[in-house]
This record gives C-alpha cells, sequence and structure tokens, in this order.
C-alpha cells in the first residue's frame, strides 16, 4: 500500500501534538519535521522541502501565537505568519496539493453583537491579527484548492494555554482574577486536530471537495471568567482544592494587545459542507483535565 503523506507545520505547538496523536488511515504518513528542519522563518527552505517532499496535503498548524510579544516582536511575527503561508500556498500550488492552513478570531475586531460568520469584514486590532489575516490572503489567493479553518480559545494538556496558566496560578494564589466581558468558545486541540483530519483526507480523496475559509470551535459560549469557573468546578469535584475567582473588566488587566470582546464564531458553514458537529466545550475540557490529572 503506496503511503499518501501529509506535512504538518507546528508539530510541536497544541494542534501539532493533537494531530500527531489523532487516528489516522493506515494509509497516512504524517510529516512533522523539527524547527532545525523547517524554519517558518525560512520561505526558501520551506518550497524546496515541500517540493522534494512528494506530498499529498500540507496542514499549516505552525504560528506565531505569542499574542503580546507581537507588538513588539513585528518582524518575527510577520514571518511566521504572513511570509511562511506565502512559500507554502506558492509551493502547494506548483505542486498541485491542498493546503489546509489554521487562523484565529483575531482577524476580527470584535465589535459584533453576534457570531462572527466566515464572510464578516476582517479588522484586526494588533500585530498578530494582522499578520495572521495577511497569511489568510496568501494562502486564499496563492492556491485555490485552500482551506482556512478559523478557530478560537484553544486549550489542551500540552503548551502554553488558558486552562495550564489558570492550575499554575492557582498553587501560587488563593484568589485569582479573571476576565468577564470578554466572550469566546474555548476550544480543544483535540477536536480542531480531528477535523483537520476529516478536511485533508476530503481534499486528498475528493477533487470537488469544498473549499475556502471555514469557522471551527467547540459549541456553546463563555467569557474567560466562565471558563475558569468551571474549570475548578471540575476540579473541585475531583477532589483538588480550587481558589476563589474574582470577575473583573478588560480594563482592569492591561495588556500591550487589544483582545475582541468577541471572539464568537458560527459554525454553521463547516457543519453543511462537511458534516461536522462541534460538541460542547464542557466536555472538551472535562476530558482535557482528566488527561492531565493521570
Amino acid at each position: 500500500m503506496s503511503k499518501r503523506r501529509i506535512l504538518i507545520t507546528g508539530g510541536t505547538g497544541q494542534v501539532g501534538i493533537a494531530l500527531l496523536r489523532s487516528h489516522w488511515p493506515e494509509d497516512i504518513e504524517l510529516v512533522a519535521p523539527a524547527r532545525q528542519e523547517l524554519d517558518l522563518c525560512d520561505c526558501d527552505r520551506i518550497k524546496s522541502y515541500i517540493a522534494a517532499g512528494s506530498f499529498s496535503a500540507v496542514i499549516n498548524s505552525g504560528a506565531y501565537t505569542a499574542v503580546d510579544r507581537a507588538e513588539s516582536d513585528v518582524l518575527t511575527a510577520w514571518k511566521v505568519n504572513a511570509l511562511a503561508p506565502v512559500a507554502i500556498a506558492s509551493a502547494t500550488k506548483d505542486s498541485g496539493i491542498p493546503v489546509i492552513h489554521i487562523s484565529t478570531d483575531y482577524v476580527f475586531n470584535g465589535a459584533n453583537n453576534s457570531p462572527y460568520v466566515e464572510e464578516d469584514p476582517v479588522a484586526p486590532l494588533g500585530v498578530y491579527g494582522a499578520s495572521k489575516e495577511a497569511g489568510e490572503q496568501a494562502v486564499r489567493t496563492g492556491n485555490p484548492r485552500h482551506v482556512i479553518l478559523r478557530t478560537a480559545w484553544v486549550f489542551s494538556a500540552h503548551g502554553t494555554n488558558f486552562v495550564k496558566t489558570m492550575l499554575r496560578v492557582a498553587e501560587e494564589r488563593s484568589l485569582i482574577k479573571v476576565v468577564n466581558d470578554q466572550q469566546g468558545s474555548p476550544t480543544a486541540a483535540a477536536d480542531i486536530a480531528s477535523t483537520l483530519a476529516l478536511i485533508s483526507r476530503r481534499l486528498i480523496d475528493d477533487k470537488q471537495c469544498p473549499v475556502g475559509t471555514y469557522n471551527f470551535v467547540n459549541s456553546g459560549e463563555a467569557t474567560w471568567y466562565d471558563f475558569a469557573s468551571e474549570m475548578f468546578r471540575l476540579r473541585r469535584s475531583a477532589g483538588y482544592r480550587a481558589p476563589e475567582l474574582e470577575p473583573i473588566q478588560t480594563s482592569e488587566y492591561p495588556t500591550p494587545a487589544r483582545r475582541p470582546a468577541n471572539s464568537r464564531l458560527s459554525t454553521e458553514k463547516i457543519r453543511r459542507h462537511f458534516g461536522v458537529e462541534p460538541r460542547e466545550w464542557k466536555l472538551a475540557l472535562h476530558q482535557v483535565l482528566t488527561s492531565i490529572a493521570h
């Protein structure tokens, strides 16, 4: 049986790790090069690596995600989030293979009163969002066989994320102040990975597979305070000590980068086109906390 090879960038990130741990058919081989082998700041290397790889698809889960640091580290953020997708799109188009690119709610300014749909105008608030929006444009214009998957509030048992941060801070403090005026849908990296696996297989197998921009988040909505409250409720029920939480406004927790007040994303389009039914974020959170505890 000949293997179909899928290149995964960002294999040490939350989504990359989840992709490598997902269930794949036996005829799929995942290739996740280390940074020293494939540096996303090196566009020439990206092109030559893809050209030589005999890949059936590329999943670009690599990104510069340090939102606050991006405000001062502008060049690196743009290299990884914007210029690398230019090289990926160009190389995949030249090779006739599909590309799946992960993007973010940060392409929006958060001023909508309802969940964002894919066609809503973008208006990033900072360097991270602007660089990711540029990456979208690079993929969108560079390779017609693309799927751009926007997601938000990613968490897992690995890497840097809200859940891991809250657990660490809870070891140090008995009271944690948490922002309560930003809304979104906490989304498990494992669920993003399973969706990416489904889409990539469809793109490989079906030349008529839908393409374009899609939102994917877990179902249900929360503020960061709601997210933390549910997290520590589950921790208490499992017998762990949990801190007190105090809801605060964004203005009381200043950061270098502005955050969208509304990060809610509609998933109707991906449901229609791919049959994806996102699970409830609370169920996903319970699974992640259980995995961390063991």
